[in-house]
């Protein structure tokens, strides 16, 4: 759902570059009708996740703990299906500030909430989940409540019906950036589902989950800056500023390799000290501390690896990126990783290591195509994108971007 969202990211960024602000608010209402509709077929897969899980041949206890959690866990569902649209919404046109500061209210909330439902009351998963959905719609309605009140007045111009106009186009869009972020999110996922097969599965799924949950953290990090680049590049791209787009993406990739080696020499510094934050269990503490070096490399890796598919959502190559993950992932870093784990005996370690390695391919991949880009002639297919979606044509339409005259 953070996928199709991100659809937005392409079109409403460049026809904000162009000035085309009337179409946000459609583009906004389009992204809620499908992502409202998606969510309704999703929650089928939390409702039966306990058999589901069972089925493929996951342990009963985690199974059924995964699927009480995934019960309570419907109603952030539908809360994705309204948030993202609106973040890419705001993020298209810069408003960043009011975003965090949303987001900062919610998460002192949040934390203090979780302990009281969590630890004080004893509601466990339960209370994680009723704390979650409630922090999530908080979000929502206040990122609702800013749009509609006239700080978004350009671009918000109310409900309209040419929300329900176009949608198969926009369907496609949705999807091809759906699958893109799917294949990168599933993909590291999917180290847990293959260390519930292990031996010791409860140990191998905690210490994972401890660093999963870390790479999580610093892959925020990047996400911001994936942002970022992506409203940039779709920005310029639309305001007809090749020359800009590409200076902007040499910052972004400098940037966030330096914070990645950063976070990197961190943990490998305090391996022996962090795991003690996350559990007392001696055998998940030693395996968490032995599997820093592969975390430490990974969050280098994967600190670049978003920001250059940050330049492709701004570029709108999202259907060209979902055929390089699915080579780079599934066809080459999977298969190596579950020879390397189960075939050569070497457990987790093995597994990280091959999918470890279909993210630098990923990686080298993108670096080649966007250094092969003609910036010149993604400007000009962005043109005509906006000429597409937007309906009309557009004459010196002007904002903070830039002034683009369209023939």
């Amino acid at each position: 759902m953070l996928g199709m969202g991100s659809a937005l990211e392409t079109l409403c960024g460049q026809a904000f570059g162009a000035g085309q602000l009337e179409m946000l608010g459609i583009y906004l209402q389009r992204s809620w009708v499908i992502l409202g509709t998606t969510a309704s077929l999703l929650s089928f897969l939390y409702i039966f996740a306990t058999q589901i899980l069972k089925l493929i041949g996951q342990q009963a206890a985690i199974s059924k703990a995964a699927g009480i959690f995934s019960i309570w866990m419907i109603p952030q569902l539908f809360a994705y299906a309204m948030n993202f649209p609106m973040a890419k919404f705001l993020q298209a046109q810069r408003k960043m500030i009011v975003m965090a500061v949303i987001s900062a209210a919610a998460l002192v909330l949040h934390t203090f909430f979780s302990w009281l439902l969590m630890l004080k009351l004893g509601w466990g998963l339960v209370g994680a989940a009723v704390v979650l959905n409630a922090s999530w719609w908080l979000i929502d309605l206040s990122q609702f409540l800013y749009i509609v009140s006239g700080a978004c007045r350009q671009s918000w111009n109310g409900f309209s019906s040419q929300a329900f106009k176009n949608l198969w186009g926009f369907v496609r869009l949705s999807l091809s950036s759906a699958v893109m972020l799917c294949l990168e999110i599933w993909y590291y996922m999917a180290l847990i589902l293959f260390a519930g097969y292990l031996k010791y599965a409860e140990v191998s799924v905690d210490a994972l989950s401890i660093c999963l949950n870390i790479f999580g953290w610093t892959v925020m990090i990047c996400f911001g800056i994936n942002a970022a680049i992506s409203v940039r590049v779709s920005n310029e791209l639309g305001a007809g500023h090749p020359r800009t787009a590409k200076f902007s993406v040499v910052v972004a990739v400098i940037s966030s390799l330096v914070i990645g080696v950063i976070i990197s020499a961190i943990l490998l510094l305090t391996r022996n000290q962090y795991p003690s934050l996350f559990s007392k269990d001696s055998r998940v503490k030693e395996l968490v501390s032995e599997l820093t070096p592969l975390l430490a490399i990974s969050v280098i890796i994967n600190n670049v690896q978003p920001v250059l598919c940050g330049v492709a959502i701004g570029a709108g190559w999202q259907a060209i990126i979902a055929y390089v993950n699915i080579v780079c992932y599934y066809v080459f870093g999977v298969p190596l990783g579950l020879a390397l784990g189960y075939k050569l005996d070497m457990g987790v370690r093995g597994i990280w290591y091959g999918m470890m390695s279909g993210s630098v391919v990923q990686a080298l991949v993108l670096s080649f195509i966007i250094y092969r880009t003609n910036w010149n002639k993604e400007a000009s297919v962005a043109e005509d994108r906006i000429k597409k979606w937007g309906g009309g044509q557009i004459s010196s339409k002007e904002n903070n971007i830039g002034t683009v005259t369209f023939a």
